[in-house]
């Protein structure tokens, strides 16, 4: 009888490879050493997708509140070194390291964060297409979404209305925000896109990142600051500052940053990325 590594010579060499001589120990390192393939990270956020869809109602606002006044860091940390540290080369990427603090606090706290959710639970409705699975995910972007925008609307209030922050800081948010306005509505939506495409990029990641997760957090998201993209959830912490300021009015916010931001986060995250994944790992499937 043959033994394993034997056989495993045998079938290298049945794919024109050289006999290998590792052993049993050795084999099962090599396996561990490998990267996740495709369908195992496809599987990995289909099942994790697929039990956030499950989540009742509560538990999902709950944790959509916490994630949008922990993305309050990303407005307060940024300005922070704004009016610490001034106008220097350096600060740029300061700021983006800022900015990322919140998305680390959202994603490592495994709260709900809308735009993590155009790939998440959108994988589960492309394996299953059908209208409950699609009910399910209205369901789920709906409650995270408004949860969302709570929780950063309680943040913005509170930094624009109490007594928290120094004046220079103060100065910094709202220079942050009136920047962001400055954006035209087709520039809100392309940046979008992007920045929705980068968070879909940074879920697909994680699970094979492993002991680098706030590495990988930290580049991908302070990307987004540093190339000045647009965030839904990260933007409406700087815009629903300048309301509270009574600076910028309410309508001005939803028509120009909100609607075409929203629209170009889940068209980069859900139409592009997602659709692209799947599809790839379906086409393999196939093969």
């Amino acid at each position: 009888m043959q033994s394993d590594e034997s056989k495993q010579g045998a079938a290298d060499a049945e794919h024109g490879e050289p006999a290998s001589q590792l052993t049993e120990q050795e084999a099962r390192d090599v396996e561990e050493k490998q990267s996740p393939t495709a369908h195992v990270l496809h599987e990995t956020i289909r099942r994790e997708g697929d039990r956030e869809l499950e989540r009742s109602a509560s538990a999902l606002l709950w944790s959509a509140i916490a994630a949008g006044l922990s993305m309050g860091f990303s407005l307060l940390t940024p300005a922070l070194m704004h009016a610490r540290i001034g106008d220097t080369p350096v600060t740029p990427l300061l700021v983006a390291f800022g900015y990322s603090i919140g998305f680390m606090l959202v994603i490592l706290g495994k709260q709900q964060l809308f735009t993590e959710n155009t790939l998440t639970p959108v994988l589960v409705v492309m394996t299953k297409p059908t209208l409950a699975n699609v009910g399910r995910l209205l369901r789920l972007w709906g409650l995270v979404f408004a949860g969302n925008m709570v929780g950063v609307a309680i943040f913005a209030f509170a930094l624009a209305r109490l007594d928290i922050t120094d004046a220079e800081t103060q100065t910094a948010m709202v220079r942050m925000g009136a920047k962001l306005m400055g954006l035209s509505t087709g520039q809100m939506f392309v940046r979008g896109i992007f920045a929705g495409w980068l968070i879909a990029i940074l879920v697909w990641l994680l699970p094979a990142a492993e002991h680098s997760k706030v590495v990988l957090i930290a580049l991908v998201t302070g990307l987004i600051s540093f190339a000045e993209m647009t965030h839904i959830i990260a933007g409406s912490a700087e815009t629903l500052y300048l309301v509270f300021a009574h600076i910028t009015p309410l309508g001005d916010v939803v028509v120009r940053f909100m609607l075409p931001t929203l629209a170009g986060n889940v068209v980069g995250g859900s139409l592009i990325f997602a659709l692209i994944s799947h599809a790839q790992v379906r086409s393999d499937s196939r093969e």
